[in-house]
């Protein structure tokens, strides 16, 4: 899936984001078919929605080993890999490999999402990886704050969403994603960075 997204963005004018969002549906579609059609055992509802709070030891290790790996990948192409988000020409005319780092990025964000998976199922998995990203692009403007804005997003939508499924006898993973939207929401019309209020608040202009 991300290797094909990331050919497909090289090749056509569509772009990433949509073109993952597009094999993503399509493999998660064709999984829940195969699933369907074999008669299996599997819960679906379990696979789609997950359950967080019978995530077990092993599970809660496969995550973290996972994060922890990403953390040190990040930190090692971090640089190239801007470079060649924001400028893949100038990464091809100084001969760097600029592909390899985006394809490596994508890995990555495949794997997490399987991680995700048996934590929160295959669509709120993803709605926790979108939802926090979204949101940090109203208060931050540069690569590093985003994610750290994005993850401090992602640790109190889980923290406060499973408390709110305790206390409300609610299904855990979408409150822990409805969590997340509601911190989407607001930093849509409260943002700083091009937040709908502060967009339309009069500024003072320049004064010679």
């Amino acid at each position: 899936m991300a290797l094909l997204s990331g050919l497909v963005t090289r090749a056509t004018n569509l772009r990433e984001d949509a073109s993952f969002a597009g094999f993503y549906l399509i493999s998660l579609s064709l999984g829940v078919l195969i699933v369907s059609t074999k008669g299996s055992n599997v819960d679906l509802l379990h696979v789609l929605f997950g359950a967080v709070l019978a995530v077990d030891n092993a599970a809660l290790f496969t995550v973290a080993s996972i994060a922890s790996l990403t953390l040190v990948v990040l930190a090692l192409i971090y640089r190239p890999l801007i470079v060649e988000c924001f400028d893949p020409g100038f990464m091809r005319a100084v001969g760097g490999s600029g592909s390899l780092y985006h394809v490596v990025f994508l890995v990555l964000v495949v794997v997490n999402l399987v991680a995700g998976f048996q934590a929160l199922g295959t669509l709120m998995a993803v709605g926790l990886m979108m939802l926090p990203a979204a949101a940090s692009r109203f208060w931050a403007g540069q690569v590093w704050s985003m994610s750290a804005v994005a993850m401090g997003v992602g640790m109190v939508s889980g923290w406060v969403g499973l408390l709110v499924s305790y206390h409300r006898d609610l299904p855990s993973g979408p409150a822990i994603v409805l969590t997340a939207g509601v911190f989407y929401l607001a930093s849509i019309v409260f943002g700083t960075q091009g937040g709908v209020i502060w967009r339309y608040l009069p500024r003072r202009h320049l004064e010679a």
